[in-house]
């Protein structure tokens, strides 16, 4: 199933409003995580697998990277990653993610923000990935953390007044579709388990370089003390891979 909510105005004009949305990489509270386990970009060819406003693409271009090619299958969100964007070195294309097709080892680093946990065909995605990098090069993504998809409701058990008792997981190895709501929308997931994620990585030929789950620093904490519950379980994992094969 290859969703485009972003390209419905209603549910576009929420996602402006959002943070990350607003402030960028600044915005996003996993980006100093995700950040660590980018390589050097310079000179590097990169490719943005859902890129949005394209912020990690302006990025790469901002450490030297040769070239960018952002996808996204919303034509809302490339409007807005080109207004934002005036380098003739990235390259936006309208392009479902489950579509992919570019020649072998055509990049050096494959990026992606928080999108493949909407893409069903992880596996496939993995290998095409693999193809389309230089060998050594790095996949490098995030997604919403395997206890976080479990299940479909993504929300905390509350007492009767209101205060957040646990994190409830439940249906961990059932791999499935999750409708969930997000926004203003009703939008599909993709539960994974971690050991799938992983598993997922190493039989496409990647060799996994480095793993974090998400947490709120202590500055986040003073900034905004209701993100101490960001600690109680983690929102997003993320991987770097290296394509060995």
């Amino acid at each position: 199933m290859k969703q485009n909510k972003y390209d419905d105005a209603h549910f576009f004009a929420a996602y402006e409003e959002m943070p990350r949305s607003i402030k960028g990489l600044e915005g996003a509270g996993e980006w100093p995580l995700l950040k660590k386990l980018l390589p050097e970009l310079k000179d590097k060819r990169v490719l943005d697998l859902g890129c949005g406003f394209g912020w990690h693409c302006r990025y790469a271009r901002k450490q030297q990277a040769r070239s960018v090619v952002g996808i996204d299958i919303s034509e809302k969100m490339l409007q807005k990653a080109r207004e934002l964007t005036e380098d003739p070195h990235i390259v936006y294309q309208r392009i479902p993610i489950e579509d992919i097709h570019f020649t072998t080892a055509s990049f050096d680093v494959v990026f992606s923000s928080l999108a493949l946990h909407y893409v069903k065909a992880f596996k496939v995605i993995c290998k095409k990935v693999n193809a389309y990098l230089t060998r050594g090069g790095r996949f490098v993504f995030s997604v919403e953390h395997p206890i976080y998809t479990a299940r479909a409701e993504q929300d905390w058990y509350y007492d009767e007044q209101g205060h957040r008792l646990h994190w409830p997981i439940d249906n961990y190895q059932l791999e499935e579709m999750r409708q969930t709501i997000f926004l203003t929308e009703n939008v599909i997931k993709y539960h994974r388990t971690f050991a799938t994620y992983i598993n997922t990585l190493i039989n496409a030929g990647f060799t996994i370089k480095a793993v974090e789950e998400t947490y709120a620093t202590e500055e986040m904490i003073r900034e905004d003390p209701s993100m101490f519950d960001e600690n109680r379980r983690p929102i997003f994992l993320l991987i770097a891979a290296e394509k060995t094969v």
